[in-house]
């Protein structure tokens, strides 16, 4: 039985989310080794021969100035988001900051949608609350409290959540805008104008702020495989768009920290703490509300 494009679009989101999920631990990874900057930057040069090899499968009816503008605007917005998530993830708990970026990075697009004209239904708007209180709940970890009171230092300083906070933003914003570079007649030029627009970018910041890009001692495996999965993830995402709503397949896509959670734990022994499982719990139920509705 053929899938409909409604399943079509959540199931290439689900791809996606669990690509992202991965690339987004190797690159979290790896900035705990080297600077940001250089995760970055390395990890979408070494992407962009996979991007152009992709390129003759995918070219729609080639390049337009909207597609390239979309996409060179998400790929700002985009640069923005990875940036403040790749440093959250040095600095605090990979299993704290992914969801809440991926909360913000949900409810985003969803609110958009609902202004743009989109009616998702009644469920996703609940999803939308139960994702807000997902928040709360994973961000109350015990290493957050000091002296039985809960420390707003701790939770928005040395975890990194207003990194996770600023990136969400940026994603959401990068889900929207590549939303509007076209349908299946643009191919991957949105891509191509998203990654060209985020190198130079990051190129310019990295120069303004005397940066090095020169990438620590083995770091470069993982930024290497941040950067093709996250090809793989962009792929998947933009061909969900033109599948289904902006507000379901940007959620779905959002899940992508449950395979960031999964990595952490068992590659770096992450601990999850009580709050945090029902957080993530409430943010799984959150998103599938919010998928479903």
């Amino acid at each position: 039985m053929a899938l409909t494009c409604a399943a079509m679009g959540v199931l290439f989101g689900l791809m996606s989310a669990i690509t992202y999920g991965a690339a987004d631990f190797l690159g979290g990874f790896a900035t705990r080794k080297t600077g940001v900057f250089s995760v970055i930057v390395m990890s979408q040069m070494f992407s962009a021969p996979l991007l152009l090899a992709l390129l003759p499968f995918l070219a729609g009816d080639g390049p337009t100035a909207q597609s390239l503008a979309w996409g060179a605007v998400s790929g700002l917005a985009g640069a923005a988001g990875i940036g403040f998530f790749y440093k959250g993830l040095s600095l605090g708990r990979m299993s704290v900051v992914a969801p809440v970026t991926a909360v913000l990075s949900a409810t985003i697009p969803v609110i958009y949608g609902l202004i743009d004209g989109e009616r998702p239904g009644p469920l996703a708007l609940g999803g939308v609350g139960l994702a807000l209180l997902a928040v709360g709940l994973v961000s109350a970890s015990p290493e957050n409290i000091v002296d039985g009171q809960h420390s707003p230092d701790k939770v928005f300083g040395a975890e990194g959540l207003w990194h996770a906070f600023a990136s969400g933003v940026g994603f959401g914003l990068f889900f929207i805008l590549l939303s509007r570079a076209g349908g299946s007649e643009a191919g991957i030029w949105p891509l191509i104008g998203a990654r060209a627009a985020s190198i130079s970018s990051m190129v310019a910041g990295a120069l303004l702020l005397r940066r090095s890009l020169r990438p620590a001692r083995g770091a470069l495996p993982a930024i290497a495989g941040a950067g093709l999965l996250d090809v793989g993830a962009n792929v998947f995402y933009l061909i969900s768009t033109r599948y289904g709503l902006l507000s379901i397949v940007a959620v779905v896509t959002s899940m992508y920290p449950a395979s960031t959670v999964v990595l952490a734990r068992v590659v770096l022994d992450e601990r999850l703490y009580r709050l945090q499982t029902a957080g993530l719990v409430v943010a799984v139920a959150g998103l599938a509300l919010i998928a479903t509705g």
